[in-house]
């Protein structure tokens, strides 16, 4: 098959050893990213399956329609970037491992190094030093402090665990599903939303990004927050009503934010509001992008695309589609 890869920025899975399974297939690797229709249109032409790097780029309607030999599209995990109702119509299958029970840990790591950072003002303290300035910030002990994780799925977990770890007091806030969950991992719930921003020292959110929970944090939560806490997303940037945690960093509250994911990637200007504030550290979305969790995303996401060759799709996100897939 003619197999396209979009957006793999580093160049890095040509590198991975899963890259072997696509051995039998014609590749074509784009290292940059492009959304505009026509451009993808003239890359992806005569593509029969499709790589995609989570939710790099978006699969419209019309882009799709514009691609008559594609057969396959082929990732790991959500899919909200992809009109999965036309991929059906066309006839393309969609298929996706959502690898349920198997957090990803890299993310958690990142979130706990950005906890760090942010609690002792690393990325300020050593721009300092290679200026010629000496202890230029007060830091926190985490010891004692409250994390308050929001959101408990796979990774909250992990975070959570990290921070019972440090020797935090860990206070979760999440659906009533996951605070019953929760409660039998032997965590403490806060008494409501408004308790729980007011409360903790740290606040992590974890949690998917669908209509349900798009703007789960206001304007209000975040000005509830004391103003020496710190406030870190490494899940998604929709979760947060647009434009609040701007506005909160500058009014103080809460006092510093760790951020790895935009409204819009791939963040390339300068000028971009969190970027140009003091009491921000943000990083490219790589919570995910190592190449011990590439190795084991890609060895799913190429062995459905072998599997699709030989005739027996898996993780099907569209099974109605399979009595009139293309061929």
């Amino acid at each position: 098959m003619k197999v396209a890869i979009l957006d793999d920025y580093l160049d890095t899975l040509r590198g991975l050893d899963c890259f072997e399974k696509l051995a039998g297939h014609k590749v074509i690797i784009f290292n940059d990213h492009a959304q505009d229709i026509d451009v993808l249109a003239r890359r992806l032409s005569g593509v029969e399956a499709l790589v995609l790097i989570r939710e790099r780029t978006q699969l419209t309607g019309p882009l799709l329609e514009r691609l008559p030999e594609l057969k396959l599209i082929s990732q790991r995990s959500v899919y909200p970037h992809i009109d999965v109702a036309a991929c059906t119509r066309l006839g393309i299958t969609v298929c996706s491992d959502m690898h349920p029970g198997t957090p990803s840990y890299s993310t958690a790591e990142l979130t706990w190094a950005l906890i760090l950072a942010a609690a002792r003002y690393l990325p300020q303290q050593v721009a300092d030093l290679k200026l010629g300035r000496w202890q230029t910030a007060m830091g926190h002990t985490l010891l004692f402090q409250t994390l308050g994780v929001y959101g408990y799925g796979r990774i909250g977990q992990v975070v959570a665990g990290y921070g019972r770890a440090f020797g935090m007091n860990v206070v979760v806030w999440a659906s009533e599903p996951s605070r019953a969950r929760a409660a039998a991992d032997g965590w403490t719930s806060a008494a409501s939303k408004e308790e729980f921003f007011e409360r903790c020292d740290v606040v992590s959110l974890h949690m998917r990004l669908v209509d349900a929970t798009r703007g789960i944090v206001t304007r209000s939560d975040l000005a509830r927050m004391k103003s020496d806490s710190v406030f870190v997303n490494t899940s998604r940037a929709g979760l947060i009503e647009p434009g609040a945690l701007v506005d909160a960093l500058r009014a103080g509250r809460p006092g510093v934010a760790a951020v790895d994911v935009y409204e819009q990637e791939p963040v390339t200007d300068p000028d971009y509001p969190l970027l140009r504030l003091d009491n921000v550290i943000c990083t490219p979305h790589i919570g995910y992008v190592t190449k011990e969790e590439w190795e084991v995303q890609f060895t799913d996401v190429f062995d459905q695309v072998n599997a699709f060759a030989v005739g027996q799709p898996v993780n099907v996100v569209n099974p109605e589609v399979l009595s009139r897939a293309r061929s």
